[in-house]
């Protein structure tokens, strides 16, 4: 209303209709500023193409993707949102997002101490949405991260919701959001600067294209050889039924046809004299190591890409080999971890402080300690009272055990 009142001074003396006129403007770029505020543009958002994918169409896609000048990511999307319904491909991404979701994080205060309050408002669903947005980045290649309005929820300040910028209206080599798909950047809104900047968090490189350009490839293979075995099945997957008649009739060479036809388990037929009825059993055996095989090798590719290795997710051939492997996946996603951190302290904080989150010298961590398995537990705790005086608070608030003394003549951890 400030912003109308304004306006309206700025144009004293006229007619009551131009008034109302100026009035109507003025509520209509107030309404502008918050939408805009919010990063709620109307976008004009289109159907998926869901048209047949082949490695040609990929190619000609990951062409249009990288054009220096008027990137079109377009057609590229639409393939990887044709591949991600792959199973195999999803349950890596799915494995590799799940490890970074779980761990448990921490918020220190400019003193080096825990900050409990501070850990209190990202416990929320609007943060654990906002880090699964930001990790689906590095397979897709960018992701736009827009927040909702600042809301109280049981006395914390939070985001009312946290959704993703549809990827088809962003032009990340330039910085700019297009009302329509495919439209020139130069006609697009900037959210790097201006009134956006405050309402999202930018997370991935601008041009980058994400993991899923290599995996699409071996989806799409694997997707073909599923359809050409189906086809297979259907010629040599059933034997083939043979009727033969002497008869010139129609009526009994429909009437075999008919029976032919229906059938099924326990099958009978009453068939003119003369007709004979015959089995072909197929002898092809070679389906399975001409398309199986291929599946196999696409998923395995696939989870190279995704997940540096294999065991993790495939069959493993021994303990020591899947170790290896699981190391592997922990490096990954160790990184995937620490990605987060850098965003969340760099970008998310100094956002969440200009609008009015008490997080002031406040980082972001992840509570790496909370990973270690009961042994190294016990042996570091074994190692630090062997050292040090411990506060029982600690054991208390760990194992929910109250502690009232120390037992004489007893020691635990000798």
């Amino acid at each position: 209303m400030q912003l109308i009142d304004r306006l309206m001074a700025s144009i004293p003396g006229t007619a009551a209709r131009e008034r109302r006129d100026a009035f109507n403007l003025a509520a209509r770029l107030a309404a502008e500023i918050k939408e805009k505020r919010g990063l709620l543009v109307e976008l004009k958002q289109q159907t998926d193409n869901l048209t047949r994918k082949d490695i040609a169409s990929w190619r000609q896609a990951w062409q249009a993707a990288i054009n220096h000048e008027q990137p079109a990511r377009g057609r590229l999307l639409d393939l990887y949102g044709d591949v991600i319904i792959d199973l195999h491909l999803s349950g890596c991404i799915a494995q590799r997002k799940g490890k970074t979701l779980q761990k448990p994080f921490v918020l220190v205060a400019a003193n080096g101490k825990e900050d409990d309050k501070a850990r209190a408002i990202f416990e929320r669903e609007w943060f654990r949405d906002f880090v699964d947005l930001a990790l689906d980045a590095p397979y897709w290649g960018h992701s736009l991260v827009q927040l909702g309005d600042v809301v109280n929820r049981g006395g914390d300040l939070a985001f009312s919701r946290v959704e993703l910028v549809p990827r088809k209206h962003v032009v990340p080599e330039y910085g700019v959001i297009t009302v329509e798909e495919g439209d020139d950047w130069e006609k697009g809104i900037p959210y790097r600067e201006g009134d956006l900047a405050a309402w999202c968090v930018e997370v991935g490189k601008p041009r980058d294209l994400g993991l899923l350009l290599k995996c699409a490839p071996q989806s799409l293979s694997k997707k073909n050889m599923l359809a050409y075995w189906d086809t297979f099945g259907e010629i040599f997957g059933m034997p083939i039924r043979v009727g033969k008649t002497m008869s010139r009739d129609t009526r009994d060479i429909a009437r075999v046809q008919e029976m032919l036809a229906g059938m099924g388990a326990a099958a009978w037929g009453l068939f003119p004299e003369g007709t004979d009825i015959e089995i072909k059993e197929t002898t092809r055996g070679d389906a399975f190591n001409v398309y199986d095989r291929r599946v196999e090798r696409c998923n395995s590719e696939i989870s190279k890409g995704i997940l540096g290795q294999t065991m993790t997710i495939d069959n493993g051939s021994s303990l020591s080999q899947s170790e290896t492997h699981l190391d592997i996946l922990d490096n990954i996603c160790r990184a995937d971890a620490t990605m987060i951190r850098y965003i969340v302290n760099d970008r998310l904080i100094p956002l969440m402080i200009t609008h009015g989150f008490p997080l002031r010298g406040v980082t972001f961590d992840w509570d790496e300690a909370a990973g270690y398995t009961p042994a190294e537990q016990r042996e570091i705790e074994r190692l630090l009272l062997q050292q040090y005086d411990i506060d029982p608070a600690y054991f208390t608030n760990k194992y929910k055990i109250p502690i009232t003394g120390k037992k004489t003549g007893l020691d635990f951890f000798e």
